[in-house]
């Protein structure tokens, strides 16, 4: 496991760790989905049949900067409206991010299955910027948990932290 829903004032939120930015969003994206699944469909929803798409997703890129941190809001974002609309749970992905000098595209080979399916313990509403990280460690580095259930990590990798409004 490589991500750990944490506690937040009001809503529900994330900490994921990876070797990559890359394979963080995918640790997020999983993450995420799992903190959406009631306990039965947690131990049911490998029984469900599965499709696979290639999604992407392009977002302009401003003064050079790699926004992940942006870029992981709008990725998200397009996994619970996938959900929402076209009945396409995320169940597991790979992604590839390219950027470019005025975008980035992140493409993602996807596993789904129909959301009508997939029973819901919670509902995200939306995700927030709200404490929102997604950093590299150095080698050595450590970002420590200010949370009992969440571990410390060390570097060298990447960390993320969101928070969804539920």
């Amino acid at each position: 496991m490589s991500s750990w829903p944490r506690p937040t004032t009001a809503d529900i939120g994330l900490r994921a760790f990876a070797a990559s930015p890359s394979r963080l969003m995918n640790e997020a994206t999983i993450g995420m989905q799992e903190i959406l699944l009631s306990d039965e469909a947690q131990k049911s929803i490998n029984k469900l049949i599965r499709h696979t798409s290639q999604w992407q997703i392009v977002s302009p890129v401003s003064e050079g900067i790699k926004h992940w941190d942006l870029l992981l809001i709008q990725w998200l974002e397009e996994v619970l409206y996938r959900a929402e609309i076209h009945q396409q749970w995320l169940v597991d992905c790979q992604i590839a991010v390219k950027w470019g000098e005025s975008e980035v595209m992140l493409s993602a080979q996807v596993s789904w299955v129909n959301s009508d399916d997939v029973e819901r313990e919670i509902e995200i509403k939306a995700v927030t910027s709200h404490e929102l990280q997604f950093t590299e460690l150095s080698k050595s580095e450590v970002a420590r948990s200010p949370w009992e259930q969440v571990p410390d990590f060390q570097g060298p990798g990447w960390f993320c932290d969101v928070v969804f409004d539920i």
